[in-house]
Protein backbone atom coordinates (compact mmCIF):
# COMPACT_ATOMS: atom_id res chain seq x y z
CA UNK A 1 0.00 0.00 0.00
CA UNK A 2 1.38 3.40 -0.97
CA UNK A 3 1.81 6.15 1.60
CA UNK A 4 -0.74 8.97 1.49
CA UNK A 5 0.44 12.31 0.11
CA UNK A 6 -0.40 14.07 3.35
CA UNK A 7 0.57 12.47 6.61
CA UNK A 8 -2.29 11.00 8.61
CA UNK A 9 -0.38 11.43 11.83
CA UNK A 10 1.62 14.07 13.59
CA UNK A 11 3.09 14.12 17.06
CA UNK A 12 0.59 16.82 18.00
CA UNK A 13 -2.40 14.78 16.81
CA UNK A 14 -1.18 11.68 18.63
CA UNK A 15 -0.65 13.63 21.86
CA UNK A 16 -4.02 15.39 21.65
CA UNK A 17 -5.83 12.10 21.07
CA UNK A 18 -3.92 10.33 23.85
CA UNK A 19 -4.77 13.14 26.26
CA UNK A 20 -8.43 13.02 25.21
CA UNK A 21 -8.55 9.28 25.98
CA UNK A 22 -6.89 9.79 29.37
CA UNK A 23 -9.21 12.72 30.16
CA UNK A 24 -12.32 10.73 29.28
CA UNK A 25 -11.45 7.30 30.65
CA UNK A 26 -8.28 7.43 32.73
CA UNK A 27 -4.68 6.29 32.34
CA UNK A 28 -5.53 2.60 32.12
CA UNK A 29 -7.66 3.19 29.02
CA UNK A 30 -4.66 4.37 27.00
CA UNK A 31 -3.00 1.68 24.92
CA UNK A 32 -1.24 1.91 21.59
CA UNK A 33 -3.95 -0.28 20.06
CA UNK A 34 -6.71 1.97 21.38
CA UNK A 35 -4.85 5.10 20.33
CA UNK A 36 -4.25 3.76 16.82
CA UNK A 37 -7.93 2.85 16.49
CA UNK A 38 -9.01 6.34 17.56
CA UNK A 39 -6.61 7.84 15.03
CA UNK A 40 -7.75 5.52 12.24
CA UNK A 41 -4.32 3.97 11.71
CA UNK A 42 -2.54 0.73 12.54
CA UNK A 43 -0.52 0.48 15.75
CA UNK A 44 2.94 0.38 14.18
CA UNK A 45 2.29 3.79 12.58
CA UNK A 46 2.57 5.37 16.02
CA UNK A 47 6.14 4.16 16.36
CA UNK A 48 7.23 6.44 13.52
CA UNK A 49 6.53 9.30 15.93
CA UNK A 50 7.03 7.79 19.40
CA UNK A 51 9.17 4.72 20.16
CA UNK A 52 7.03 3.65 23.16
CA UNK A 53 3.69 4.20 24.84
CA UNK A 54 5.57 5.73 27.78
CA UNK A 55 6.93 8.43 25.47
CA UNK A 56 3.40 9.17 24.30
CA UNK A 57 2.32 9.52 27.94
CA UNK A 58 5.32 11.75 28.64
CA UNK A 59 4.35 14.00 25.73
CA UNK A 60 0.71 14.13 26.87
CA UNK A 61 1.81 15.03 30.40
CA UNK A 62 4.12 17.70 29.03
CA UNK A 63 1.26 19.13 26.96
CA UNK A 64 -0.60 19.72 30.23
CA UNK A 65 2.43 21.35 31.85
CA UNK A 66 2.89 23.62 28.82
CA UNK A 67 -0.38 25.27 29.89
CA UNK A 68 1.18 26.42 33.19
CA UNK A 69 2.25 30.07 33.33
CA UNK A 70 5.63 30.62 35.00
CA UNK A 71 6.09 34.18 33.74
CA UNK A 72 5.23 35.63 37.16
CA UNK A 73 8.74 35.07 38.49
CA UNK A 74 10.87 38.17 38.03
CA UNK A 75 7.80 40.35 37.46
CA UNK A 76 6.28 40.09 40.94
CA UNK A 77 7.44 39.60 44.50
CA UNK A 78 8.38 35.92 44.92
CA UNK A 79 5.40 35.30 47.25
CA UNK A 80 2.92 36.61 44.70
CA UNK A 81 4.70 34.83 41.85
CA UNK A 82 4.63 31.54 43.75
CA UNK A 83 0.91 31.90 44.45
CA UNK A 84 0.07 32.83 40.85
CA UNK A 85 2.20 29.98 39.49
CA UNK A 86 0.53 27.57 41.92
CA UNK A 87 -2.91 28.69 40.76
CA UNK A 88 -1.95 28.34 37.10
CA UNK A 89 -0.49 24.90 37.80
CA UNK A 90 -3.62 23.85 39.70
CA UNK A 91 -5.86 25.08 36.88
CA UNK A 92 -3.90 23.01 34.34
CA UNK A 93 -4.19 19.90 36.51
CA UNK A 94 -7.88 20.50 37.17
CA UNK A 95 -8.50 20.56 33.42
CA UNK A 96 -6.86 17.10 33.11
CA UNK A 97 -7.36 15.34 36.46
CA UNK A 98 -6.85 11.82 35.13
CA UNK A 99 -3.23 12.49 34.19
CA UNK A 100 -2.33 13.89 37.63
CA UNK A 101 -1.19 10.50 39.05
CA UNK A 102 1.30 10.23 36.19
CA UNK A 103 2.48 13.82 36.64
CA UNK A 104 2.84 13.30 40.39
CA UNK A 105 5.70 10.88 39.71
CA UNK A 106 7.95 13.84 38.93
CA UNK A 107 9.22 15.71 35.89
CA UNK A 108 11.39 12.90 34.54
CA UNK A 109 13.01 14.22 31.39
CA UNK A 110 9.95 16.00 30.04
CA UNK A 111 11.03 19.37 28.58
CA UNK A 112 8.02 21.45 29.72
CA UNK A 113 8.14 19.98 33.23
CA UNK A 114 11.86 20.67 33.50
CA UNK A 115 11.39 24.20 32.13
CA UNK A 116 8.67 24.83 34.72
CA UNK A 117 10.88 23.54 37.55
CA UNK A 118 13.77 25.64 36.26
CA UNK A 119 11.64 28.81 36.10
CA UNK A 120 10.35 28.33 39.64
CA UNK A 121 13.79 27.48 41.02
CA UNK A 122 15.39 30.39 39.15
CA UNK A 123 12.71 32.81 40.32
CA UNK A 124 13.23 31.82 43.93
CA UNK A 125 17.04 32.00 43.71
CA UNK A 126 16.80 35.39 42.01
CA UNK A 127 14.56 36.53 44.89
CA UNK A 128 17.36 35.70 47.33
CA UNK A 129 16.55 32.18 48.45
CA UNK A 130 19.55 29.87 48.92
CA UNK A 131 19.75 27.15 46.26
CA UNK A 132 18.79 24.31 48.61
CA UNK A 133 15.80 26.22 50.00
CA UNK A 134 14.64 27.20 46.51
CA UNK A 135 14.67 23.53 45.55
CA UNK A 136 12.64 22.61 48.63
CA UNK A 137 10.12 25.43 48.20
CA UNK A 138 9.54 24.60 44.53
CA UNK A 139 9.16 20.89 45.26
CA UNK A 140 6.84 21.49 48.20
CA UNK A 141 4.59 23.71 46.11
CA UNK A 142 4.55 21.16 43.28
CA UNK A 143 3.61 18.39 45.74
CA UNK A 144 0.98 20.58 47.37
CA UNK A 145 -0.63 21.44 44.05
CA UNK A 146 -0.49 17.87 42.70
CA UNK A 147 -1.81 16.53 46.00
CA UNK A 148 -4.66 19.01 46.05
CA UNK A 149 -5.59 17.93 42.53
CA UNK A 150 -5.76 14.33 43.77
CA UNK A 151 -7.35 15.10 47.13
CA UNK A 152 -10.87 14.81 48.46
CA UNK A 153 -11.83 18.33 47.36
CA UNK A 154 -10.17 18.09 43.95
CA UNK A 155 -13.53 18.03 42.23
CA UNK A 156 -15.19 20.41 44.68
CA UNK A 157 -17.72 19.94 47.42
CA UNK A 158 -19.69 16.70 47.49
CA UNK A 159 -22.68 18.53 48.92
CA UNK A 160 -23.98 22.04 48.67
CA UNK A 161 -21.88 24.39 50.84
CA UNK A 162 -24.91 24.81 53.13
CA UNK A 163 -24.46 21.18 54.17
CA UNK A 164 -21.27 22.18 55.97
CA UNK A 165 -22.55 25.40 57.60
CA UNK A 166 -23.79 24.32 61.01
CA UNK A 167 -21.47 21.39 61.61
CA UNK A 168 -18.27 22.75 60.03
CA UNK A 169 -18.34 26.55 60.17
CA UNK A 170 -14.81 27.07 58.81
CA UNK A 171 -15.09 24.50 56.05
CA UNK A 172 -18.37 26.06 54.95
CA UNK A 173 -16.34 29.07 53.80
CA UNK A 174 -13.82 27.02 51.79
CA UNK A 175 -15.98 27.09 48.68
CA UNK A 176 -15.34 30.84 48.52
CA UNK A 177 -11.69 30.14 47.59
CA UNK A 178 -12.55 28.78 44.16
Amino acid sequence: MARPRTALLSRERIVATALAIVDAEGLDALSTRRLATELGVRGPSLYNHFPTKDEILDAAADAVIEQVDTSFFGRYDWRIALRLWGKSYRDALAAHPNIVPFLAQGPGRRPAALAMADAVYGGLVDAGWPHARATHIGALMRYLVAGSALGSFARGFVEDPEFYDGRYPHLSQAHLLA
